[in-house]
């Protein structure tokens, strides 16, 4: 399985936990939701629902309403296949969401990974984020020494995109920083399905929002993620 297939049945799982979905709402969500999917198919989704049919972890459903079931037949149409997650697969989930090595840090899998940090228990969090900022800070050293060392041959623009590069990963770093000092503080970012604190630390007893990139306060349960 390729690393970008494995990114998908993940975020597949993840949205199937919150609750059943057609598969155009579940492309819907995948796509204003995880922007690492906003550029792909019906042709890429299928063959991933259908595998996850095959190793028991969705089952198939036709239609999720009595309006489904009433309005197809009279509209000449087939009834929506709705994808549900099974015991099976909330499982898997979970093991998924456990992991903590090196692919958990890398750009795509890491963004698929903190959109489901609702979902996910504190510490395995810190190991996610911590594991983040000390990729990034072996990146931001390995693109210093390299622009140390062709700075003199780079002309004005090269040397203007070397750096916004490197003041792009220094942003990342930073926004790292402040989001695992509010972990450690104990605040939580509210999870999507419930508007309860993704995993309340309860030796703490506090709670609030995780800064953003920038600093801006990130808004609770945005409307634009329902379906």
């Amino acid at each position: 399985m390729s690393r970008r297939s494995g990114i998908l049945e993940f975020a597949v799982l993840g949205l199937l936990r919150e609750s059943p979905m057609h598969g155009y709402e579940l492309r819907k969500r995948l796509n204003t939701s995880l922007g690492v999917f906003r550029a792909f198919s019906y042709g890429t989704l299928y063959p991933c629902l259908k595998t996850l049919v095959a190793n028991g972890w969705l089952i198939e459903e036709t239609g999720n309403t009595t309006e489904d079931a009433l309005t197809a037949p009279l509209a000449g149409r087939r009834a929506k296949i709705v994808y549900r997650l099974t015991a099976e697969g909330k499982e898997h989930f979970e093991q998924l969401l456990s992991q903590t090595g090196p692919d958990a840090y890398e750009d795509e899998t890491f963004a698929a990974r903190f959109a489901f940090f609702g979902q996910t228990s504190r510490d395995v969090r810190m190991r996610v984020l911590e594991g983040r900022r000390s990729r990034l800070e072996e990146r931001l050293e390995k693109m210093s020494a390299s622009l140390a060392r062709t700075r003199e041959r780079l002309d004005d623009y090269t040397l203007e995109l070397q750096r916004h590069g490197m003041e792009s990963v220094e942003r990342e770093v930073r926004w790292l920083n402040e989001l695992i000092a509010s972990e450690r503080a104990g605040r939580d970012l509210k999870g999507p399905a419930t508007g309860e604190p993704a995993s309340r630390d309860t030796t703490s007893g506090a709670s609030g929002d995780l800064p953003r990139p920038g600093g801006d306060p990130r808004p609770d349960s945005p409307d634009d993620t329902a379906t």
